[in-house]
């Protein structure tokens, strides 16, 4: 099952916001809570790793606006250049988180666990959407 397709575009919008704020908070206990365990890197780390899943959904939601401009390329054309180029940015992020983890253990840690919590965020929300539009049967 497609969420994202399942989610009516204008509620897409709304949900976008709701993601923003309840990562946003997520992100600041996570950050607190690692500062509470003495760990600055790790709490700079959650910030980062929340703040990079952010731009990721944000870049998705842009490259997919921009290309249901165009009306002659062919739904399995656009899938395609749009899936690339969600493919390439994750391997790169997934290659710098990697190399954070080697070179700064508590930092790389932190920006994995942030990413994690943005994406139980983006389900939550996905799911919430989903369920009060009835979607969900």
């Amino acid at each position: 099952m497609n969420l994202i397709r399942a989610v009516e575009p204008s509620a897409f919008r709304s949900m976008l916001i709701r993601l923003t704020i309840t990562a946003a908070v997520l992100g600041v206990a996570g950050a607190v809570v690692a500062l509470f365990l003495g760990s600055p890197f790790g709490a700079l780390g959650v910030t980062l790793g929340v703040t990079i899943g952010f731009l990721n959904v944000r870049s998705i939601d842009r490259q997919i606006s921009r290309t249901d401009v165009d009306p002659e390329a062919s739904s399995k054309a656009l899938r395609r250049m749009v899936g690339s180029r969600t493919l390439l940015r994750l391997g790169a992020i997934t290659a710098v988180v990697l190399a954070v983890v080697v070179i700064e253990a508590p930092l790389g840690i932190g920006i994995v666990v942030g990413l994690v919590i943005f994406q139980l965020a983006f389900v939550g929300n996905v799911l919430r959407a989903m369920t009060a539009q009835g979607g969900m049967a």
